[in-house]
């Protein structure tokens, strides 16, 4: 396995590592695997300009879990970081190792500065960035 990408980074609560963005980043330029768990809808329009991502929504985590390559350190992210949380609880009971949680999903990677791509085509509207809907498509 490769050198830690989340040694002397984040923060422990309740057994469960929290990495700011800016960790998050570094960890993945160091090798680890973003698992983006928001639902398509939300991935088709924006995701982490990152060269190594995995898109497995949190609603199927639960059936589609092994997918999820075990030799690598996961960084997962979410909208806003509720779920995040969750998903590293359940991992671990399925005997993953290696995990953190990105603290602030997608919003705080953005607020922070740091990169992503985007389909306008896909682009979304609403009022809240954790549960925007997709608008009709622009021409």
């Amino acid at each position: 396995m490769m050198k830690n990408p989340f040694h002397n980074k984040g923060s422990h609560k309740e057994n469960i590592l929290s990495l700011t963005p800016r960790e998050a980043f570094e960890a993945i330029e160091q090798g680890a695997l973003y698992v983006d768990l928001r639902d398509s809808g939300l991935t088709d329009y924006k995701i982490p300009d990152v060269p190594d991502i995995f898109l497995l929504p949190y609603r199927l985590l639960a059936n589609a879990y092994q997918k999820l390559p075990r030799d690598r350190y996961l960084i997962l992210a979410d909208a806003s970081g509720l779920k995040s949380r969750e998903a590293v609880v359940f991992l671990r009971e399925k005997g993953f190792e290696n995990m953190a949680q990105m603290a602030g999903g997608l919003v705080e990677w953005e607020k922070d500065g740091f990169p992503t791509r985007e389909d306008v085509k896909e682009r979304l509207t609403g009022a809240c960035p954790c549960q925007l809907k997709p608008r009709d498509h622009l021409n």
